[in-house]
């Protein structure tokens, strides 16, 4: 049984669902009652995910960034839920390097899935919810959006972005529509694995004021709180799921 009741039979959309966050967030929804549909570029992971979870309404293999592949996606959406009443806006790219070194394809790319892909998919997603004036929008931003890391500008840059569109969209399509951005800090995700080495990821802990990673499925908790009528007072926010990272300096031992 779920803890959000409200949540049973939503029609709920969730990008780049095939691993990490995503798949995550589309599991706990399923455990909510909802019914969920799934968008991938990966299509081996998408099919390894859909024959794991037959729970699964539905999925479709694209690209956030491509508007015919959202659109396509959006329309099979229609066929199998017969509409939506949560999107959540997850996929996302990013790479590790220095400023200078960063090719401006890459920069572009980047941009394109974190940033367009949030505004293709939102935007199919709000027509739909318009007509029948409700709907939740939940984007992943992170909290690179919210203060400077090196060695991600690029990303960064991205997800400022997206929080900015989260409120934008909240202040826009009020009072019928809630829109939110989860900003995650350190996640032990599978992108998150490919950038950072152990002894990385063990620094990364240390810095972190409970002195661990978080799990998606800690992100998945956030976002189906969101999404609930449990959060019906929450809109045009940026909220943070960072272990304490964004609090300030950590100093650890200091009273030990």
């Amino acid at each position: 049984m779920g803890i959000y009741k409200d949540l049973e039979g939503k029609r709920v959309v969730i990008t780049g669902a095939a691993s990490g966050i995503g798949l995550a967030t589309a599991i706990r929804f399923i455990s909510e009652g909802a019914r969920v549909f799934i968008l991938d570029w990966d299509e081996k992971a998408l099919d390894k995910t859909m024959a794991e979870n037959p729970k699964l309404s539905g999925s479709a293999c694209g690209d956030v960034s491509n508007p015919d592949d959202v659109k396509i996606a959006f329309s099979e959406v229609d066929e199998i839920l017969g509409g939506i009443d949560i999107l959540v806006s997850n996929a996302g790219i990013s790479q590790r390097k220095p400023f200078l070194d960063i090719e401006y394809e890459v920069w572009a790319k980047i941009l394109k899935v974190n940033l367009d892909g949030m505004f293709l998919c939102s935007q199919e997603a709000i027509k739909r919810m318009k007509k029948q004036k409700s709907g939740v929008v939940l984007f992943t931003a992170s909290t690179n959006g919210m203060e400077g890391h090196p060695l991600y500008a690029a990303y960064n840059a991205s997800k400022a972005a997206v929080i900015l569109l989260a409120k934008t969209l909240a202040l826009e399509f009020a009072p019928w529509l809630r829109v939110n951005a989860v900003c995650p800090g350190f996640v032990l995700t599978p992108m998150q694995k490919a950038e950072y080495t152990e002894e990385m990821l063990d620094a990364a802990n240390k810095e972190i004021p409970l002195n661990r990673l978080a799990t998606p499925e800690e992100v998945a908790g956030l976002f189906a709180f969101l999404a609930s009528k449990e959060a019906s007072y929450i809109t045009g926010q940026a909220i943070p799921i960072d272990g304490g990272e964004t609090s300030g300096l950590f100093v650890k031992d200091l009273d030990e």
